[in-house]
């Protein structure tokens, strides 16, 4: 069977599960300024599909893009890094 291509992975942070079965994931990454060679920080948000609902505010997770679920959701849990309460 052939790979169609390779899937993004991002590292962020839970900000919101409030939703049934989707958690609202932001994510950080450093840019450099074209002119001023400054680096900015720059934020992202994800609507992640979590089927078992295991992931809490404050969560690191990672997420990996997949096909849309629903209308903003395209990204989906693939594990939880390390839990808001010291849990691994």
């Amino acid at each position: 069977m052939r790979q169609r291509g390779v899937k993004k992975r991002l590292v962020g942070s839970v900000v919101s599960d409030k939703m049934d079965k989707t958690v609202v994931v932001l994510v950080e990454r450093l840019t450099k300024h074209p002119t001023y060679k400054k680096y900015i920080r720059k934020r992202s948000k994800y609507m992640a599909h979590d089927p078992q609902n295991r992931c809490g505010i404050g969560d690191r997770v990672r997420i990996i893009e997949s096909r849309p679920i629903s209308k903003r959701k395209r990204w989906q849990v693939l594990e939880i890094i390390e839990k808001a309460n010291g849990e691994t």
